[in-house]
């Protein structure tokens, strides 16, 4: 889930910063219950669809679609960028 996902427009797809606690809710009720139902993903676990209390965000379907979209050649491409910018810091990267 890309929380920094931009839309066309250039705006932030999710809410905010003070909205991240329903992320959380989600984490807590499935390490936890086993209530947070998840749907498994090249990158990993992600909420399953309704399993993000996300009442009174006013999000489309589309939108919550473009969330929780995963492009595994998007995320491939970007672990590359990283392994280049982690390799300019040589051995004394901890």
């Amino acid at each position: 889930v890309n929380w920094f996902r931009k839309d066309a427009g250039g705006k932030f797809v999710w809410p905010g910063f003070g909205d991240n606690s329903r992320v959380l809710e989600w984490i807590f009720n499935r390490t936890g219950a086993g209530a947070g139902e998840a749907q498994e993903t090249p990158i990993g676990h992600i909420p399953a669809e309704g399993a993000l209390n996300v009442e009174g965000l006013g999000l489309t379907e589309e939108t919550m679609h473009d969330l929780f979209k995963v492009e595994p050649e998007v995320w491939k491409s970007e672990l590359e960028s990283y392994a280049e910018y982690h390799s300019q810091f040589g051995e004394t990267l901890p």
